[in-house]
């Protein structure tokens, strides 16, 4: 079973733990999440799009992400995210950019912080080994496809991520 630390309103760790997806945030508390845009040096960006057994958007197009494990900083985890879903390692590449927002769902219980990274990486579509539980395409997208899709209500989060996107 995996768990998530939860944090404070100040995004400060409570030392105590949730199981991962059980829903039962109080007023106040919150899980923290990671985003991690891949950005080549030719300002394009791998997207990846979920497969359709997600329960939640399946289909949509998104950047890796994921939950951020008990005892594991943010850094770790989008580290660690995006090489599972991707095949890519960022863990030894300085971020471009981070950047912070929160989202607060009393009604479903799902508070949360997501910190999204910026990576500029020189990769190439077949150095990515897609994670088939979570990705059933991917594809270097620019700016402007990326806006186009997300136009059509189908790029996961990117009202709240724009910003990373134009860094």
């Amino acid at each position: 079973m995996e768990y998530w630390d939860i944090y404070d309103r100040d995004k400060k760790p409570t030392g105590r733990t949730m199981k991962k997806n059980d829903w039962n945030m109080k007023d106040g508390e919150f899980h923290l999440t990671v985003l991690g845009v891949l950005k080549r040096p030719d300002k394009k960006f791998l997207i990846t799009q979920r497969v359709m057994t997600k329960s939640w958007a399946p289909g949509h197009w998104e950047v890796s992400g994921g939950g951020v494990k008990a005892g594991e900083t943010s850094r770790e985890a989008v580290n660690r995210e995006v090489l599972e879903e991707t095949g890519i390692d960022v863990s030894g590449i300085k971020e471009d950019f981070l950047y912070t927002y929160s989202r607060e769902n009393p009604k479903e219980g799902d508070n949360y912080f997501v910190d999204a990274y910026l990576f500029t990486v020189d990769f190439e579509l077949n150095d990515v080994k897609i994670q088939e539980e979570e990705v059933m395409d991917y594809k270097l997208a620019t700016l402007k496809e990326i806006k186009k899709i997300a136009e059509e209500g189908k790029f996961m989060h990117y009202d709240s991520i724009k910003c990373v996107f134009e860094k």
